[in-house]
């Protein structure tokens, strides 16, 4: 039984097993619908964390393929804490084909995945967010043809989604550069991982002192919001660290001429992101979002029909 906690934990190999099933589940979905592979299974998706585009690109996902999801709310479960995260895990994988969780605490998802005897898949954690860096290599992938070779600038916060994004373009060969203010770059084990899985491979992974510096030659510009659920009490001062890593009209200036930019969303417009360069010809952002659908459909294939 596998579980999708985190990208380090599956190969290269298996990753772009996943982007070209989810490559042809898309056009299997388009040209008429995809075949109910999953019919009579079901999804529990545990939420600590409000949600769009987890929260429906899962549902509709199990949907399309024959399935069914159901959705358990924070107040439902309160996980951890009205009922311990072993004994949800248990009685989750009596009702349930597979559990995705989005969380707080990585430890949490840790634990679930101990503890079941169904698939667990991070739909997010403090730690890292698997579905999204999936969803972006599809998106890349689509909209280059290739990932390796490629370079992927990210501007902004050393947060979850970087994390998750820097060992995905270590495992499938592209070069990753990363510009954060000093006090908010990723932690020592993502950078030791994501060496560790660029070893042998022509990839580049370095930290820059200014976005600018981080742009040059890339074909993708990355940024997340500066203010992640949770950390709304930090907003004042991530607001004045941040103001030199906007990506706006004159930052992209400094990218290739193909360059896509791209945001996991939901974003702060006017902070991290401009509205000129969200709703340009370059910017991926929207179809990065509907990929979060069909690179989650290739998972939940591969997770539950084993």
């Amino acid at each position: 039984m596998r579980h999708f906690l985190d990208l380090k934990d599956w190969s290269s190999d298996e990753i772009m097993d996943l982007l070209n099933r989810a490559v042809d589940l898309k056009q299997e979905h388009a040209s008429g619908g995809n075949e109910p592979v999953l019919a009579g299974k079901t999804l529990g998706m545990i939420f600590q964390k409000p949600s769009l585009r987890t929260r429906v690109s899962f549902d509709v996902g199990m949907n399309q393929l024959g399935g069914y999801a159901v959705m358990i709310s924070p107040n439902e479960i309160q996980l951890g804490t009205r009922e311990s995260i072993p004994d949800v895990a248990r009685v989750l994988s009596g009702y349930v084909d597979a559990i995705m969780a989005r969380v707080f605490a990585h430890n949490h998802l840790r634990q679930l995945a101990q503890f079941a005897s169904v698939p667990v898949v991070n739909g997010l954690s403090d730690a890292s967010h698997p579905c999204q860096a999936l969803a972006d290599m599809l998106t890349i992938y689509e909209e280059f043809g290739e990932i390796s070779g490629l370079r992927i600038a990210y501007v902004g916060d050393g947060n979850n989604v970087a994390a998750s994004l820097m060992i995905a373009a270590a495992k499938l060969g592209a070069s990753f550069a990363i510009a954060t203010p000093a006090a908010y770059g990723l932690p020592s084990n993502v950078w030791e991982n994501a060496v560790a899985e660029s070893a042998g491979r022509p990839v580049n992974i370095k930290k820059y002192r200014t976005a600018a510096e981080a742009v040059q030659d890339a074909h993708v510009i990355y940024t997340d919001t500066w203010v992640s659920m949770g950390q709304e009490d930090q907003r004042d001062e991530k607001l004045e660290h941040f103001h030199d890593f906007q990506v706006n009209d004159e930052l992209v200036s400094h990218a290739r001429s193909d360059t896509i930019v791209m945001h996991c969303l939901p974003a702060h417009r006017g902070e991290e992101i401009t509205d000129s360069v969200a709703d340009s010809d370059q910017s991926a952002i929207f179809l990065q979002a509907h990929n979060r659908l069909h690179a989650q459909k290739a998972l939940l294939v591969e997770l539950m029909t084993q």
